[in-house]
């Protein structure tokens, strides 16, 4: 019986070839979309499950609010992670990680820049799970001057992965034994280092200093430990810890300062949350984002519910036209359970077939949205564990929904009724079919908008003023290996033909290299009036290196001394000071946490305000001192040679330093990178949508299809009456156009609502305008229009006397 069923299934798709081909098609085509947005959704949660202890590692988090700023830190104090082990008895483990940037590392007559390092306390292999190769976890970093790297480093720099004893020479004057090698850590994770440097080399690990927050720290729970209760009692710990230092550095009480409206406060985040629900300062790497993954995870389900429903709604289209079919079996003595059987064996044949198809397609695409959403996905075996049952599981529930209609609705006709031609038919009568033609357009344009909507954000954020000229800057980046030989390449760089201008700091507003402290107005230090504020050590050449606008006093001078004790703001700053005049005004700086060592510095210049953090937030205070940094060396260049400078560039660094390597960008193109996310994210968004529009029209061309068909006699009659073709088209095309106009009227004001949502994560944003609205409602008519016309445009053109020839 089976067996007749599938044969017979095959033959009834067969003879209906086109709408076979655009069910499987479709159907298809919004599977192979939804799998790949479920890798993408996967790949992101799994990030840090690869430690087997992940349920039990949590991060101390910082929220600092103090002198007009709100902070959260990513870091905390030295000391903190310590205390945890002895305050409180539910933590079994603390480690810490301090960022000290790149290191020079030496490959025989060559140094090569490493970015990826961390200074780590030996508990590491404790908390995390980093399979050691060679070595003893337990010892690998207790003892000063000791590395731990992984497979790659040691291979890098030793041929071998076996390096353990082998010396490793950082910074040029640093020598490092190798005490362990660690397998490469897993991309899933929100760090990812190639060298950890023993914590005992770092002076200011051992500071108690709570009022400074450098570490990166991670905590390990003992089994069955609350986290709640935990995270309640770490005020008392702030209170007790930061208060006493607090308390020394501003003559305050850390409840007086509370009382002020700031606050110092910790809380723990869990290590699998942080990849997705973490943007802090110091973070170690970018993050990702949980609202991509909830927006991504509703477009899978969008598409997908698309293409069910052209599956559906051609399905019941078609299965009128066998209703003469269903009575002359059951006058032939076929029950009603053969029957049921008969039509859900063929829906689900072609979700089969449509499953198939759509695996295929995502193994090929895969490669193309690796790219597009920079990810390393693949099909392994741990994929195929849940992807196929996901599959078998979709090919059935998708297969019986789809067969339902026919299965139940036309099986229950009474065969009498059937054949005298009773049973409507056609587009009219199909309610259901009205409703989801309106529900796949209604997503449709959802979609078209909300990527209009991201679109035009990412325009409006390239072409916003940012108070500095991000364009032909070359930034050299590890202007820190030269030491004193910077200052020599800073002069020679500024004599080369094409150079405008160079400064040297490590300062630059599209890096992330960032330095927070606060200045009071009086020697009191009263809290209330504190400028809490980003310092950066700059010289006399950066104002007009990065384009920037001095809008009152004056910009530092070379060989002035008592420019040494001078400040340059920005106008934030000078908003949280309160003052219409700030030129001359002095500020005083606490040389240590103790606040026992006061500095007077004078205000000479205000700059502009320009954006250096995200344009997802506001410009907050600055303040330039002039002091010498050799972290960056920034090259403002203008000529039309950028090849040919470049290599003179290269030229003068190799006279400089002849066994270093050369590292720069761009700072158009770090200030584009900062948003890479969101472009990444609208070309997902554009290819997704086009997939829908793609979807919605295949099912829509095919309802067009069968509506001409119904009404053939109808068209036939018309023309014979005297129609042409553009009416005959109108007649076909006014239904749809309708049903696509109450999709516009249904999905703007949801998409508008999503859109306003999302653009409130930008401080600056240009809103969502109309003609967002209206060419997308314009773009779907048109669309549709199109997609109807080709079907209508065929029936109106087809012979009449075919049409009206007696059955």
């Amino acid at each position: 019986m089976f067996k007749n069923y599938i044969k017979t299934a095959f033959r009834s798709l067969k003879k209906n070839k086109g709408f076979t081909i655009i069910n499987v098609f479709g159907l298809a085509l919004g599977l192979c979309v939804c799998m790949l947005i479920v890798f993408y959704v996967i790949d992101e949660l799994g990030y840090d499950k690869f430690n087997t202890k992940a349920d039990r590692i949590y991060r101390a988090n910082d929220e600092i609010r103090f002198g007009g700023n709100t902070n959260s830190y990513a870091v905390s104090p030295a000391p903190m992670a310590q205390t945890f082990l002895n305050d409180f008895p539910e933590v079994e483990l603390a480690v810490r990680f301090r960022d000290r940037g790149s290191f020079k590392v030496r490959k025989g007559d060559e140094n090569v820049q490493e970015q990826h390092v961390l200074y780590a306390d030996p508990q590491i292999f404790d908390v995390f799970t980093l399979p050691m190769l060679h070595g003893d976890p337990k010892t690998a970093l207790k003892n000063p001057r000791s590395v731990v790297i992984n497979e790659t480093t040691a291979k890098k720099y030793f041929d071998t992965d076996d390096a353990v004893g082998k010396s490793l020479t950082l910074n040029d004057t640093l020598f490092y034994k190798v005490t362990g090698v660690i397998k490469d850590m897993p991309k899933q994770s929100h760090f990812n280092t190639d060298i950890f440097i023993c914590m005992t080399d770092l002076a200011e690990s051992k500071e108690d200093a709570w009022l400074s927050n450098n570490f990166n720290t991670y905590i390990l729970l003992k089994p069955g430990a609350d986290v709640n209760k935990l995270n309640a009692k770490l005020k008392g710990m702030v209170s007790k810890y930061v208060g006493g230092q607090l308390q020394a550095a501003v003559h305050m009480s850390y409840e007086d300062l509370e009382k002020g409206g700031s606050y110092f406060r910790v809380n723990l985040i869990p290590l699998k949350d942080i990849h997705l629900k973490s943007n802090r300062e110091a973070e170690l790497s970018g993050n990702g984002n949980i609202q991509y993954v909830y927006m991504f995870s509703a477009i899978a389900i969008f598409i997908l519910l698309i293409a069910c429903v052209n599956f559906m709604n051609l399905s019941t289209a078609r299965s009128s036209n066998r209703a003469r079919e269903v009575g002359v079996r059951k006058v032939l003595g076929s029950p009603r359970k053969y029957l049921i059987a008969q039509f859900l064996s063929e829906s689900v044949m072609v979700t089969l077939f449509a499953t198939i198809i759509s695996v295929i397609g995502a193994w090929l695409l895969l490669p193309l949205f690796n790219q597009l959403a920079d990810k390393q996905l693949g099909f392994t075996a741990a994929t195929f564990a849940w992807l196929l049952p996901a599959l078998l599981v979709t090919v059935l529930v998708i297969g019986c929904l789809a067969g339902s209609y026919p299965a139940f609705f036309l099986s229950a006709f009474q065969p009498v009724d059937v054949l005298k031609g009773k049973l409507s038919s056609g587009f009219k009568g199909g309610f259901l079919r009205s409703f989801l033609v309106v529900f796949q357009f209604s997503i449709s344009i959802f979609l078209i908008i909300g990527t209009l909507v991201i679109y035009h954000q990412l325009k409006f954020i390239q072409s916003k003023d940012l108070g500095f000229n991000r364009e032909q800057v070359m930034v050299i980046n590890n202007a820190n290996a030269l030491g004193d030989r910077a200052k020599v390449l800073k002069e020679q760089l500024g004599q080369l033909p094409g150079v405008v201008s160079t400064t040297m700091t490590g300062y630059i507003p599209t890096s992330g290299w960032r330095n927070s402290t606060t200045f009071f107005q009086d020697a009191n230090r009263d809290t209330k009036t504190a400028l809490s504020t980003q310092v950066w050590d700059i010289d006399e050449d950066y104002i007009g290196t990065m384009g920037m606008k001095l809008l009152q006093g004056r910009n530092f001078s070379k060989g002035n001394k008592a420019d040494s004790t001078a400040l340059v703001i920005n106008e934030a700053a000078v908003k949280r000071l309160g003052v219409k005049d700030p030129i001359n005004k002095e500020l005083y700086y606490s040389m240590d946490n103790m606040a026992k060592n006061l500095k007077i510095y004078r205000i000479i210049g205000v700059v502009k305000d320009f954006n250096f953090n995200s344009l997802r937030e506001n410009v907050t205070p600055v303040v330039f001192a002039l002091q010498e940094n050799r972290g960056s060396l920034a090259v403002r260049i203008n000529t039309a040679n950028t090849t040919g400078l470049i290599a003179q560039v290269k030229a003068k660094w190799h006279s400089v330093s002849p066994n270093q390597q050369l590292d720069y960008t761009f700072m158009d193109e770090d200030f584009e990178r900062s948003y890479r996310t969101e472009q990444r994210m609208g070309g997902i968004f554009v290819a997704f949508t086009t997939m829908a529009i793609v979807i919605a029209c295949l099912g829509l061309f095919g309802l067009a299809a069968y509506a001409a068909e119904q009404r053939t006699k109808e068209i036939g009659i018309r023309k014979v009456l005297g129609a042409n073709v553009s009416i005959i088209v109108g007649m076909l095309s006014k239904d749809f156009i309708k049903l696509v106009l109450i999709a516009i009227v249904l999905a703007s004001p949801l998409a508008w609502l999503a859109g306003r949502y999302w653009l409130q994560g930008f401080a600056y944003r240009d809103g969502i305008k109309w003609w967002i609205i209206a060419a997308a409602g314009t773009g779907a008519i048109v669309i549709a229009f199109i997609t109807i016309s080709f079907q209508s445009v065929k029936a109106a053109l087809a012979n009449p006397v075919k049409s009206l020839k007696s059955e």
